[in-house]
């Protein structure tokens, strides 16, 4: 058992916090049970879990740590001042696991399914929360998956996978500059449908059938002159004062209104 928050693993653990440190070492944290379950779910091996019988509050903990160990993964207990020191969570649920970076490169993207392509793409997207609920949205309505643009929060960042609820390990993800995610998606015929302020079409009212790709930029800069260009665009409807939504709420409206036009 782990009883010394100064071991070298401890602070390897710690380290993984920092974008610069999981760049380096090409690995990132997964913490929680739910987060877990879908990792293992997707197949996504651990490289290491550290668990704390102090911080279980029943469930299926000791079945997923059996799970991880069957797949060679180093499962080690803590103690509970061990696990804190580990652990980037308010309230702990005594599971964190250390696993290696998956391929976010536009060639790693699985080959088209025959249902009609709906993918997501999220153009410099700066607060994590925000990222992780759009994986969550792109999983609940089962589009193609998300596509991240000019990233600015790092994709394994431990707040995105906590805030995608184990999404993150559910739906397809890239991660590439706008200029190659543009090439990826007129190679494929994929047309573009840009939500902006400016735009005279509502999105209930635009056609989101087909192969479509909906593009969301940040609250802050918006979206640029490259992602407007011979794309459809688009508008969410504003009643009030202000002009614009939580880019993750715009990413679910513009997700669910596709869904539904394509639902018989």
């Amino acid at each position: 058992m782990l009883s010394s928050v100064h071991n070298a693993r401890v602070k390897a653990v710690v380290r993984l916090r920092e974008r610069r440190h999981r760049r380096r070492e090409g690995r990132f944290l997964i913490e929680g049970r739910r987060e877990l379950a879908c990792a293992a779910d997707a197949g996504l091996p651990l490289l290491a879990l550290y668990y704390c019988d102090a911080f279980h509050a029943g469930g299926d903990a000791a079945a997923l740590v059996r799970r991880f160990a069957a797949t060679g993964a180093v499962c080690e207990g803590t103690s509970a001042a061990v696990f804190e020191r580990m652990s980037y969570r308010r309230t702990p649920d005594g599971l964190i696991g250390v696993a290696a970076m998956p391929s976010l490169s536009l060639a790693a993207l699985p080959a088209p399914s025959a249902r009609p392509a709906l993918w997501l793409v999220a153009v410099g997207i700066e607060k994590p929360g925000n990222l992780g609920a759009m994986l969550r949205s792109v999983d609940a309505v089962g589009a193609s998956g998300l596509l991240v643009a000019d990233p600015v929060v790092d994709v394994f960042n431990p707040n995105v996978v906590r805030a995608s609820l184990g999404a993150l390990f559910c739906v397809p993800v890239a991660a590439a500059t706008g200029e190659a995610i543009r090439v990826w998606l007129r190679e494929r015929r994929i047309r573009m449908v840009v939500a902006t302020p400016r735009a005279v079409t509502s999105y209930a009212a635009a056609h989101l059938g087909g192969d479509v790709a909906l593009v969301v930029g940040s609250e802050r800069d918006g979206l640029s002159a490259a992602w407007l260009k011979d794309a459809v665009r688009v508008s969410i409807p504003m009643a009030g004062r202000v002009d614009s939504l939580n880019a993750a709420t715009a990413a679910a409206l513009l997700l669910y209104e596709a869904r539904r036009q394509r639902d018989p």
